[in-house]
């Protein structure tokens, strides 16, 4: 072997002194390297495509006032790779003054969407040219960019933003693998558990004939929502259409991808989750885009999938945090599935085992219809639940001792003789609220009806609009002196693990969660939503200082409580398998009977007829608008809202935490804030959305200071 300069193997070294080996593999490196990208050309001089030369462009920038279309010229070389849906890389910001040959040079590439193709510009002046056609794949069809300009226009914010939560990053060895051709459809299935429910077998058949029906479905208890979940999902693959399912996390995910593999079997549906990685996730998602695969199940993110000829949508336990996006225009799978059963005109089914005050307002309108089992069913299924009052507590010489009533000690004994007990206990991070001392009723604002909180040891102030209350009173009793709710819980599980020294004691919350736990006798100790799943079944459960839930400064926190003991105690066996849940809570109290009775559709409906009394959503539509108290108030000042609005506020927000990133419309960190709440009736929540969207689009290109951050429908407004 010679070297490069001509010198025989035994001399004393290659180029430089290197060693004649090191110069072999240095050759073999770079002959392996792979060839550098190009840079994306100016196309100056180039010849445009001969037909529709003109390309539409939405911009990747997510401003409100760039939130519109940007034409391009094509050049002739990009023309057949050019189509709509494309992702393209274009230069932006170059100005008017950069001019050669009639075409306008320099900016920043940034990437984009090509819209559409037109013969000619609405713009007079000289167009810039794409730079390059980063892929030849179509990601955007036009069905997914009605659907994200609808998400767009209903939470006030820009086309760029949603579609960065619809279409996952591009992976080059994802895209260039060919996805299979799609299983033929499966049968009709049997109706199984349906039956349980008095129309649930018609429902399964309005699926499989090709139907489009809308129901809420109130799950009975136990494991089998999955399964069911699964079979109108391949009820409605064998009509020849596709499924999706939305759940709030990643363990219920898990338990539909198997429910849906034992129904339909390997290559019928997929998963989109997170935690599949970037390539697995993009691949996948290219797959249902390209139709090989017509039923998906997924977390947030999967409520934009791009199914073909969308037959269902599901939506499981829409109360649940998981499902409201963190992410500007921050959309809720609930309301973007309700767009897409709208558009595509497919069914549609919102199910959990409790009933959200939304859910209610569906059926009450007459948009869905209610899916649920008669009472006898769910007596067969659901566990006795018993009560133990805070009167109760301060009697009970057990309770003083350890937090544990005498009926509760009587219950985990009982139940850990026959397999694992179930202990949830509130986590860190619930902030208690005003009520009043003798009947409990939440302490309310008289002018707006919002939460009263204490300021200082005599004064009281109202969440929402900061009227000071001097002189409060119960509205129901006419009692004066007001409780704030306290939670102890820290030490739940070494007071069970000292009490019970010969069973072990589970802990499942944020530091670990557990997936399932055996049928031999233990303590599960658990945090709301991180109960693992118990082999046949939990013998018993405790819920404990239910107090600390129903007692946070926030409108659905009844809603709320109810919805995870429920969670908790639907887990736990039939009571005539002997299954006993005992709740520490007032039993006099709304949410407490719903849970003792199994009727979270009855809790639902009320509070919705209270809401309606006292305008709160959801039948009302409401914004929260946040930021520096000088860009809230240029902000209001130039806002129009719609006549028939109501502005509560501003009310100060906590500080934000130093040294984390500043969101934006947020303030510095350290800094205090101020929010308003925005209030409007039924039909005019579009009028709002496009009222706050135009009024910060314009400050944000006058360069008008800073920004603030609107919240369309936030989940949580004191």
């Amino acid at each position: 072997m010679s070297s490069a300069n001509g010198r025989s193997d035994d001399s004393a070294g290659g180029v430089d002194g290197a060693p004649p080996e090191q110069l072999a593999l240095i050759r073999e490196a770079v002959r392996q390297a792979k060839e550098p990208k190009a840079k994306p050309r100016t196309w100056r001089g180039a010849p445009l495509a001969r037909e529709l030369p003109v390309a539409r462009v939405l911009v990747d920038k997510g401003v409100l006032h760039l939130d519109r279309y940007f034409d391009y010229a094509v050049p002739e070389d990009l023309d057949e790779a050019a189509r709509p849906g494309v992702r393209v890389r274009v230069r932006f910001g170059a100005g008017g003054r950069n001019v050669r040959q009639g075409r306008r040079e320099g900016g920043g590439l940034i990437d984009g969407y090509l819209i559409e193709r037109v013969a000619e510009s609405d713009y007079s002046g000289p167009l810039a040219a794409l730079a390059q056609v980063v892929s030849p794949e179509p990601v955007l069809d036009p069905q997914l960019l009605g659907l994200a300009r609808a998400v767009a226009d209903r939470y006030a914010g820009s086309l760029a933003d949603v579609l960065q939560l619809a279409v996952p990053p591009r992976h080059a060895r994802a895209e260039a693998r060919e996805s299979p051709a799609p299983p033929p459809p499966p049968g009709v299935p049997d109706p199984g558990t349906w039956r349980r429910y008095a129309r649930g077998t018609d429902f399964l058949t309005s699926l499989a004939s090709g139907g489009a029906p809308r129901a809420v479905w109130t799950a009975l208890p136990g494991p089998e929502w999955a399964e069911e979940i699964a079979r109108a999902v391949r009820a409605t693959l064998a009509s020849g259409r596709g499924a999706l399912v939305v759940v709030p996390a990643g363990r219920p995910a898990a338990r539909v991808d198997a429910a849906l593999k034992a129904q339909l079997g390997e290559g019928q549906h997929t998963v989109l989750t997170a935690d599949a990685g970037p390539e697995r996730r993009y691949r996948d998602w290219l797959a249902v885009r390209r139709g090989s695969v017509r039923a998906v199940v997924g977390t947030r993110a999967a409520m934009f999938a791009p199914v073909r000829n969308l037959g269902l949508v599901v939506v499981w336990d829409d109360g649940d945090d998981g499902h409201s996006d963190d992410n500007a225009p921050f959309p809720h799978v609930r309301e973007v599935l309700e767009l897409r059963a709208s558009r595509d005109k497919c069914g549609f089914l919102l199910g959990g085992w409790t009933c959200t005050v939304e859910a209610a307002q569906l059926v009450e309108s007459g948009w869905a219809l209610p899916l649920a089992a008669d009472r006898d069913q769910v007596r067969a299924a659901a566990p006795l639940v018993r009560t133990v009052s805070d009167g109760d507590l301060a009697r009970d010489e057990a309770a003083r001792a350890a937090r544990l009533p005498t009926l509760a000690w009587q219950v985990v004994r009982e139940g850990l003789k026959q397999g694992p007990v179930l202990v949830q206990v509130p986590r860190r991070g619930y902030v208690p609220r005003m009520a009043c001392a003798r009947c409990r009723e939440p302490a309310r604002c008289r002018h707006c009806a919002g939460p009263l909180e204490a300021q200082d040891a005599q004064a009281l102030r109202c969440g929402w609009c900061g009227r000071d209350e001097s002189s409060w009173h119960c509205q129901e009793c006419g009692g004066f002196r007001l409780r704030a709710q306290v939670v102890g819980a820290r030490r739940t599980a070494e007071e069970l693990g000292r009490a019970f020294p010969a069973v072990p004691v589970r802990t499942s919350g944020r530091e670990q969660v557990l997936d399932t736990v055996p049928a031999t006798p233990a303590l599960v100790v658990s945090t709301p939503g991180a109960e693992p799943v118990a082999d046949g079944g939990y013998a018993a459960a405790l819920l404990l200082d239910g107090w600390a839930m129903l007692g946070r400064p926030d409108l659905r926190a009844g809603e709320d409580a109810l919805r995870r003991w429920t969670g908790a105690a639907a887990l736990v066996r039939p009571q005539e398998a002997g299954g006993t849940v005992v709740v520490v809570a007032e039993p006099a109290l709304r949410p407490v009977q719903a849970l003792v009775r199994w009727d979270p559709v009855g809790h639902a409906v009320r509070e919705l007829a209270e809401r309606a009394e006292l305008a709160f959503p959801p039948v009302s539509r409401m914004a929260a608008v946040s930021g520096t108290p000088e860009a809230l108030a240029g902000f209001l000042a130039a806002v129009e809202l719609p006549g028939d609005a109501e502005v509560l506020g501003p009310v100060p927000l906590p500080a934000g935490e130093a040294g984390r990133s500043r969101r934006p419309g947020g303030p510095p960190p350290g800094e205090p804030g101020e929010r308003v709440l925005v209030r409007v009736p039924p039909g005019s929540g579009a009028a709002l959305a496009a009222a706050l969207k135009g009024a910060q689009a314009a400050r944000m290109a006058r360069g008008g200071g800073e920004s603030v951050r609107i919240r369309i429908d936030p989940p949580d407004i004191g």
